[in-house]
């Protein structure tokens, strides 16, 4: 049974059916986390604004290279 860090709600993830490096969601309080790993079960939250800075840097290196 995996505990969301949160909110402590039970997050009923099969970790037969999991893979590290999966986003999962709790129902809760919405939270995405990543599955760092299985045995024992490692989660980390997902800093949303992090992927959106990924996204960010990629434009501008697309954009430079246009000239």
């Amino acid at each position: 049974m995996a505990l969301c860090p949160e909110c402590e709600t039970d997050l009923d993830l099969d970790e037969e059916e999991i893979e590290e490096g999966e986003i999962v969601s709790c129902p809760e309080c919405g939270t995405d986390f990543e599955i760092v790993t299985k045995h024992p079960l490692e989660l980390n939250p997902v800093d949303e604004l992090d992927e959106d800075d990924d996204e960010d840097d990629e434009d501008e290196e697309e954009e430079e290279s246009d000239y």
